[in-house]
């Protein structure tokens, strides 16, 4: 999922049961459906209680439910108090949005996000620069070269064009079935 596609994520978004998460309005304003590995389903619960503690308290003191789409809005104007409405990764206070001057709770500003997966490699030790983006491109190429087929990680990325997924086996290529000539040269030393 693309940074902001993850912080937007409403409770009625999750299927846990079938391992699936809905991503709504993503990039080109499409909604898709990608996978939720089973090893996130514990962490992912913990968060939805706290999530939900953070949602108690805003109905106990009566205060504006959470930003829903404007037609949703129109048709249903209590839909952001309700739970299924709630983000899954909610900030730990409420602020001003600026568009509109409406104080309210709001999902997690992106720059936090960011911070943490800086702050995770790190403590993994990993040297290289690490954001989300070089997660979502793990995850592509993990999925290639595990066989799964590129109409599949298009849909799962969301990618309306096939050539976007492409750039994946471009780099799947390059790293899969090239002999490093000082190997070669080695192994004819070793003989």
């Amino acid at each position: 999922m693309r940074k902001l596609e993850c912080l937007q994520l409403r409770v009625k978004d999750l299927d846990l049961e079938r391992r699936q998460i809905i991503v709504r309005e993503g990039k080109g304003d499409k909604d898709r459906i990608t996978v939720l590995p089973s090893t996130l389903e514990g962490p992912l619960r913990r968060q939805l209680e706290y999530a939900q503690s953070l949602w108690t308290v805003d109905r106990q003191l009566g205060r504006l439910g959470v930003e829903t789409p404007l037609p949703v809005q129109h048709r249903y104007p209590r839909a952001g108090e309700s739970w299924a409405w709630f983000w899954v990764f909610p900030a730990d206070h409420e602020s001003v949005d600026p568009r509109s001057g409406v104080r309210r709770r709001h999902h997690l500003y992106e720059g936090t996000l960011g911070t943490a997966i800086k702050r995770a490699a790190a403590r993994a030790r990993i040297a290289k620069p690490i954001g989300a983006h070089t997660l979502r491109h793990s995850f592509a190429t993990h999925l290639l070269e595990s066989g799964q087929d590129i109409r599949t990680i298009q849909e799962l990325l969301g990618h309306r064009h096939v050539d976007t997924t492409m750039i994946y086996t471009h780099v799947l290529n390059r790293a899969l079935g090239v002999r490093s000539p000082l190997d070669q040269l080695a192994s004819m030393l070793e003989s």
